[in-house]
C-alpha cells in the first residue's frame, strides 16, 4: 500500500470518526462538492456544510438520515462496509460510559510541570479539565526586540463528560519574563475568570469561562490570547498536547525589523526527548510568517524554532 493508504487503514482502525473521514477524502482526492453529487446520485441529500463539519469534528452524524448518509459515504469513498459507522458507534458507546481519550501527564510535556500542577490545584481544578481538542489555530507574534510579543488562539473543544463550563489555558513565557505583567484576552464566547502565575517558572494559568455548560460529546468554539513582551530573546515556540486527535495549525509571525535567518518545524514525544521530524520552513509573504499544520495530533509536543544569526 502507498503511505497514504496506510494512514487511511490506521485511521479506520483507531479513529476518531472525523479523522478517518478527513483522511479518506484526502486519499481519494474528492472535494466535498463532488462527494455531495455522488451522494445525490445514490438518493442521499447532504449539504457540503454538514460534510465539512463532520470531517472537522465540529458536528457528529446522529440522526437516522445522517447515519444513512454515512453508510452511503462508505460506498462513495470505497471504504469497507460499516467502517465509518463502527467508529461512530464505538465513540458514542465510550461517551455513554463516561470514557475519555487517554491523556499524557503534564510532567511528560513540561520540565516545569510541578508548577503547572500547583497552579491548577489553587484553582481546585483537576489536570483533566474534561475537554479535548477538535481543532486549534494559533498565531504567535515575535516583536522587534526578538521577544515573544503575544499569541492568539481560536480553539474548538469537545467535552468528554457532562457539566464542563471552562477551560484552563497555560502560557509559558521565555526566560526573564514577568508573568504578573502578561495580560489575558478573552475573545469569542468566553470571559476571563481567575488568573494565577508562578514567576520563577515563568508560567501563567488563566481560567476562561464559557457561556454554557457542555454535555458529554458537545463541541464549543472560543477565542483567547496572551499579550506578553516581558521576556528576553525568543528562539522557539512549543505547544504540548496531553490528548491526541484534532487538527493544530501554528503560525509564527516576525516583525520586519527582526527576521530570523532560518526556521524549522519539529516534534518531540516528551520534554526530554530528542527533537525529530525536523523540516525547514520558508519565511514568505509580506506578513513575514511561517506555519505548520498537524492533522490528527499525537500526544507530545510540536513547535517551531528559529536562528537569529
Amino acid at each position: 500500500m502507498r503511505h497514504t493508504e496506510r494512514e487511511l487503514a490506521q485511521a479506520l482502525d483507531s479513529g476518531p470518526f472525523h479523522l478517518a473521514l478527513r483522511t479518506a477524502l484526502a486519499v481519494r482526492g474528492l472535494p466535498l462538492q463532488r462527494v455531495q453529487r455522488h451522494l445525490a446520485h445514490r438518493g442521499v441529500k447532504l449539504g457540503v456544510t454538514s460534510l465539512s463539519y463532520w470531517q472537522q469534528g465540529a458536528r457528529r452524524p446522529r440522526r437516522a438520515e445522517s447515519l444513512r448518509a454515512v453508510r452511503a459515504l462508505e460506498g462513495v469513498l470505497a471504504l469497507p462496509d460499516g467502517s465509518l459507522l463502527r467508529l461512530l458507534r464505538s465513540e458514542d458507546a465510550s461517551a455513554a460510559d463516561g470514557e475519555r481519550p487517554a491523556a499524557r501527564p503534564y510532567r511528560s510535556l513540561l520540565e516545569s510541570s510541578g508548577a503547572v500542577e500547583r497552579l491548577l490545584a489553587t484553582m481546585e481544578s483537576p489536570v483533566d479539565g474534561g475537554l479535548h481538542t477538535v481543532g486549534h489555530q494559533e498565531r504567535v507574534r515575535v516583536g522587534a526586540r526578538r521577544e515573544l510579543a503575544g499569541r492568539a488562539s481560536q480553539h474548538v473543544v469537545r467535552a468528554h463528560r457532562d457539566g464542563v463550563d471552562r477551560y484552563l489555558a497555560v502560557h509559558r513565557g521565555d526566560p526573564g519574563c514577568d508573568p504578573s505583567r502578561i495580560s489575558v484576552e478573552a475573545r469569542e464566547n468566553c470571559r476571563t475568570g481567575r488568573v494565577r502565575w508562578d514567576r520563577e517558572a515563568g508560567l501563567l494559568v488563566a481560567e476562561l469561562l464559557f457561556d454554557t455548560r457542555l454535555r458529554s460529546g458537545e463541541t464549543y468554539l472560543f477565542g483567547y490570547g496572551f499579550e506578553d513582551g516581558t521576556g528576553g530573546v525568543s528562539g522557539e515556540y512549543v505547544r504540548g498536547f496531553t490528548y491526541g486527535g484534532g487538527q493544530y495549525v501554528l503560525q509564527v509571525g516576525f516583525d520586519e525589523r527582526a527576521l530570523p535567518v532560518r526556521c524549522r518545524r519539529f516534534a518531540q514525544s516528551s520534554a526530554g526527548a530528542a527533537r525529530a521530524d525536523r523540516r525547514d520552513l520558508t519565511l514568505a509573504g509580506r506578513h513575514r510568517t511561517v506555519h505548520v499544520v498537524e492533522e490528527g495530533v499525537r500526544p507530545g509536543l510540536v513547535g517551531v524554532d528559529w536562528d537569529w544569526e
